[in-house]
């Protein structure tokens, strides 16, 4: 027992690897062949983690602001290319919307819940700042993917309806508007419906990791909620961004449509 936790052991660490025994075991019976997937991604869980962890402890350490900003915008990178990944789009250039909304929605959204909202001093201490940057680039890259995906399909499967509106005089943006609100729409409802469970459903991670360091849950709680707002904030925001910005790119000079089913 130390600092108010209980620490894992290196040993106790090898034996949770057993619980992911459980996926490869299905995988083998049920022919799923996601061996080597599940053998990579544990791989690079305990990689990564670690990695990430002994960083952490070194810019905790310094508190270097250069250093923090340089750590945040790496997260903020391997979050486009992670969006690149996922939404397969070779006929509207969507990486500039992308970075802008990324780099708008996230650094807005964790500046002020830091600097504002927590009052850390500086805003960009590191405790606080990596954190919560790290929760609000993951739960919106989800929602820009899943907004981007959404927004190109719907194009592409009525497309004789947005290109006979057109023929009739409408411009891009009257044409695209229903598409435009379900693909906002779809990003933004995972976020939501998170908050509808939590605390009846799920704890949260972060409140289930600060009650396992001995915090007072009732400051765990209000962390929680503050973090469950911010996480609506920046998936609302940079889907918006994003899919404002990539609207326009889906036509030509002539308001003719790129996208073909």
């Amino acid at each position: 027992m130390s600092a108010g936790y209980i620490q894992i052991s290196l040993w106790q660490l090898g034996l949770a690897l057993g619980l992911v025994g459980v996926a490869g075991i299905s995988s083998v019976l049920f022919e799923l062949r996601l061996q080597k997937d599940l053998a990579l991604g544990t791989l690079r869980t305990f990689a990564q983690l670690f990695a990430m962890g002994y960083l952490l402890k070194i810019i905790f350490n310094l508190n270097n602001a250069l250093l923090v900003m340089g750590v945040y915008l790496c997260m903020t990178y391997f979050s486009i290319r992670i969006i690149r990944g996922r939404v397969r789009e070779k006929n509207v250039d969507y990486f500039a919307p992308t970075m802008v909304s990324v780099m708008v929605s996230y650094t807005l959204v964790t500046f002020i819940v830091t600097g504002i909202i927590i009052g850390a001093k500086p805003w960009w201490t590191p405790q606080y700042f990596i954190p919560i940057g790290g929760m609000v680039a993951g739960n919106s890259m989800n929602a820009l993917a899943i907004g981007l995906e959404r927004f190109f399909a719907e194009l592409r499967g009525k497309a004789g309806q947005v290109e006979m509106m057109l023929c009739l005089g409408a411009d891009y943006r009257e044409a695209s508007r229903e598409m435009f609100r379900n693909a906002l729409k779809a990003g933004m409802i995972p976020s939501i419906n998170s908050m509808m469970g939590v605390g009846i459903v799920s704890i949260p991670g972060m409140m289930t990791g600060q009650i396992l360091a001995g915090a007072d849950p009732a400051d765990a709680v209000r962390y929680q909620i503050v973090v469950m707002l911010m996480i609506v904030a920046a998936t609302a925001l940079s889907s918006l961004i994003v899919l404002y910005l990539v609207r326009r790119r889906c036509f030509g000079s002539a308001m003719n449509l790129l996208l073909r089913s």
